[in-house]
């Protein structure tokens, strides 16, 4: 069988620094009533705030952490598809981006024109939410939809808690604990509180600063709580690992707005641990599998010197799973298994 595809979807990259390329971007990436979920005329009206001073400081950030090849993101998302090519034997393996390009829609497309008529939808995302996994299925049905394109589909799930995944994250981060170091700091994306208080189906869901209610949550608290999944993830990869409870801790990094986010905040809580003591420091970014500017510039520089003014002497930012083999083959087998979806 030769014509299933595997679709990779990552979140995606300014073509380049230029100014004008990274508003372009942040432009598409805003406004997405899943990634800002407010009314068009007032998300507009914030979007366009935004985008008078942002664009030129994260160009200015990009262009720290850019390589010769172009965005990191994009660059090692590629090594990660020509990774799988050796794994997925059902058909072409192809990559797109959310924002930017390769476009979900562009990329559709032409696995139609050569014939595809199966796709398995993999984002890229180790947890759920709606400005992550959501965005992408919704992208990839107004496409098929607009398109009239013919496809059956299947939805790679989360796959937080997944021993694949785990053993994966395991393998990656052993050589760097086999090192000395006083703690490991697991840094998620953050996420407003809306976001999730909103997919609770009871109405009841209130995030907690202590994180109890996501360390014990339900499995139907686990099912749409982002936080909870975050939290179990590194409950399960410190247990693998058999790190003692107060040798790690969690926190939630790239706030954006006023409006309230899930914590504990990372940038308070790397002052925090050096405060207390802690020298030197190793940091992993599970909600990310490839490096990108919320890891390299945001933790590896931004994260760093925060951590060093604070009484830290060293951060040791843990590369993400990248393009590594095993990390590959984990990948795959998640994928083979996902199930059907409705288009």
């Amino acid at each position: 069988m030769t014509d299933h595809a595997l679709l990779l979807v990552n979140l995606g990259s300014p073509a380049s620094t230029e100014v004008a390329d990274v508003r372009r971007y942040l432009n598409q990436f805003l406004m997405d009533p899943y990634v800002i979920d407010l009314p068009w005329p007032v998300r507009r009206l914030l979007v366009s705030l935004i985008l008078i001073k942002r664009p030129e400081q994260s160009a200015h950030a990009y262009a720290s952490i850019w390589w010769d090849e172009g965005s990191p993101l994009v660059v090692l998302s590629k090594r990660l598809q020509q990774a799988m090519v050796g794994e997925w034997t059902q058909g072409p393996v192809e990559l797109a981006m959310r924002y930017g390009e390769p476009s979900i829609e562009s990329v559709l497309t032409r696995l139609a024109a050569q014939g595809i008529r199966k796709v398995t939808l993999a984002p890229l995302y180790p947890q759920f939410a709606d400005s992550t996994v959501t965005t992408v299925v919704e992208e990839a049905r107004r496409v098929i939809r607009e398109k009239q394109l013919k496809f059956e589909l299947a939805l790679l799930p989360p796959f937080f808690n997944q021993p694949e995944y785990l053993d994966a994250l395991v393998h990656s981060v052993k050589p760097y604990l086999e090192q000395h170091y006083d703690h490991l700091l697991l840094s998620f994306h953050g996420l407003p509180e809306s976001h999730i208080n909103k997919l609770d189906p009871t109405g009841q869901h209130r995030c907690e600063k202590s994180g109890d209610c996501c360390r014990n949550a339900t499995p139907e608290t686990l099912a749409f709580c982002y936080r909870a999944q975050c939290m179990r993830s590194s409950a399960e990869f410190a247990k693998l690992m058999g790190i003692p409870e107060d040798k790690w801790s969690v926190s939630f990094q790239s706030r954006l707005g006023r409006n309230k986010w899930i914590e504990p905040y990372t940038e308070a809580h790397l002052a925090e641990l050096a405060e207390k003591g802690v020298k030197r420091l190793l940091v992993m970014c599970p909600a990310f599998v490839a490096d990108c500017i919320e890891t390299l510039e945001e933790i590896g520089d931004r994260g760093a010197e925060q951590f060093k003014e604070a009484g830290g002497e060293e951060l040791v930012l843990i590369p993400c799973l990248n393009d590594d083999p095993l990390w590959a083959k984990a990948l795959n087998a998640l994928c083979e298994r996902a199930p059907a979806m409705r288009v």
